[in-house]
């Protein structure tokens, strides 16, 4: 079985946690109070005390924490080994006596979900698509959802050929050497950017006023540099429309809570599905859809 540091040599994965390494360096108080708010946004709840917290690909960690100042016990795995260790060095720096295990694995590999048992909350953004079978690592996150549970996770929006166009540029990333990999990063932030520099400047001469200094926290506490390098490299790479995510909820017994696009452009949509309280009736429910379906 080939594992993710032989699959980054290959080019045939990007480096995501070399990614997450070097970002980690930015984390401090003030975006780890963004993590906490985009979680409470979504889950439309600060408390989550007494309820475990699954954070499906941890990355660096930094929403794993952040579930945990909100009072979850946590367990958080990924499979690249350096964001492991990333996420392994940010609980030893806030939380090193905390309820919060860390651990290497794959959502696909059957064994570790199985023996991972059932959360109150699942959480997984921007990760499954990057799994190269997004729709097995949906059905494995789903079932990790314990009844009365909630799956919460962002999926790439499909954008038809923009997403192929983006699947060849991220294959061509991992394929090649230093240079190129910087004139890739490089030639898709002046792509992604440009249009709102435009408006932006349109705004200011219409104002007449002088551009503000500074730069507003980027939302969920991230950054804009290591997300674009993300979105450049971050390859195996798959998209879904929402409506394909909404029947897989459904087939799981689950009722959609929360859902946030991106318009219809590139980025993720985000989701949060609540799982029935009584698994037998969830079931249930989904065997006759699917047989009402059928006939």
């Amino acid at each position: 079985m080939i594992d993710c540091s032989s699959e980054v040599e290959q080019g045939k994965r990007f480096a995501f946690g070399r990614n997450w390494q070097e970002f980690s360096q930015l984390v401090d108080e003030d975006r780890i109070a963004g993590a906490r708010e985009s979680i409470v946004a979504a889950l439309g709840t600060s408390d989550l005390a007494g309820r475990s917290f699954l954070d499906i690909g941890c990355g660096s960690g930094l929403f794993s924490l952040a579930a945990l100042q909100l009072g979850a016990r946590v367990h958080s795995f990924d499979y690249d080994p350096d964001a492991v260790a990333t996420t392994g060095r940010l609980r030893d720096r806030y939380a090193p006596d905390s309820d919060w295990r860390v651990e290497q694995g794959s959502v696909l590999d059957s064994s570790l979900i199985s023996r991972l048992g059932q959360f109150d909350i699942v959480y997984s953004w921007g990760v499954l698509h990057h799994t190269g079978a997004l729709w097995d690592a949906l059905d494995a996150a789903c079932r990790l959802v314990a009844p009365g549970g909630l799956l919460y996770v962002s999926i790439y929006n499909d954008q038809g050929l923009r997403s192929r166009a983006w699947t060849h540029v991220k294959r061509t990333y991992n394929a090649s050497g230093p240079a190129t990999r910087r004139l890739l990063v490089a030639g898709s932030r002046m792509y992604l950017t440009a249009p709102g520099r435009a408006v932006a400047l349109l705004k200011l001469a219409r104002s007449g006023r002088r551009p503000a200094g500074g730069q507003a926290r980027r939302a969920r506490g991230m950054s804009a540099q290591y997300d674009l390098i993300d979105w450049v490299g971050g390859y195996p790479f798959e998209v879904a429309a929402p409506e394909e995510v909404f029947r897989v909820g459904r087939r799981h017994g689950m009722e959609l809570r929360h859902l946030k696009t991106c318009g219809g452009g590139l980025g993720c949509n985000e989701y949060v599905f609540a799982s029935c309280a009584d698994q037998d009736t969830a079931q249930t429910s989904s065997a006759v859809r699917s047989a009402t379906a059928v006939a």
